[in-house]
């Protein structure tokens, strides 16, 4: 048990530490990553297919895709308009 490192200073080795450059670059990364599994996971629970989810959301197909596969910087203004209008639920987001 001894050797355990926590995940902050695995982060802080592969990626440098908060702030720098490589850092803030798999932070952000890794944001799109999780917004677009959420979306996708909440379009599978409705049963919508891509293009079901970007008409219902005045989108398209492709940028419904590129969210969910984390190659999208999506907005939260955009991000809660699509679960508002797609999925008819609302987001919550707290600062820790």
């Amino acid at each position: 048990m001894k050797k355990l490192t926590s995940f902050e200073k695995h982060l802080d080795k592969q990626y440098g530490k908060k702030g720098t450059i490589k850092r803030d670059k798999f932070e952000s990364e890794s944001l799109a990553f999780r917004l677009g599994e959420m979306l996708k996971e909440e379009r599978k629970k409705a049963k919508l297919t891509q293009e079901q989810l970007a008409e219902k959301t005045g989108t398209k197909k492709s940028y419904i895709s590129r969210i969910e596969t984390g190659k999208s910087d999506i907005q939260i203004s955009t991000f809660s308009r699509i679960i508002e209008q797609g999925f008819n639920k609302r987001i919550n987001i707290s600062i820790t």
